[in-house]
């Protein structure tokens, strides 16, 4: 199945914010967090950002929705 550019492009929009919004360097760096509360905390992580990036995807979309 080849996608369009613009679909590539909002799909790449949604992986970039995915990755700025996971704060992992808090996770990954902590000694006192143990493996199994690092899968935890990645996802509960993971599904509080889908808002932000559907926000994010959306204001990309339409820039006319920020003012």
């Amino acid at each position: 199945m080849k996608l369009n550019k613009k679909t590539q492009m909002y799909i790449l929009l949604a992986v970039i914010w995915f990755v700025i919004s996971l704060p992992l360097p808090w996770i990954i760096n902590n000694p006192l967090v143990s493996e199994s509360s690092f899968f935890t905390i990645l996802g509960i992580i993971g599904i509080m950002s889908i808002p932000f990036v559907m926000l994010g995807v959306a204001w990309s979309i339409k820039p006319e929705l920020t003012s």
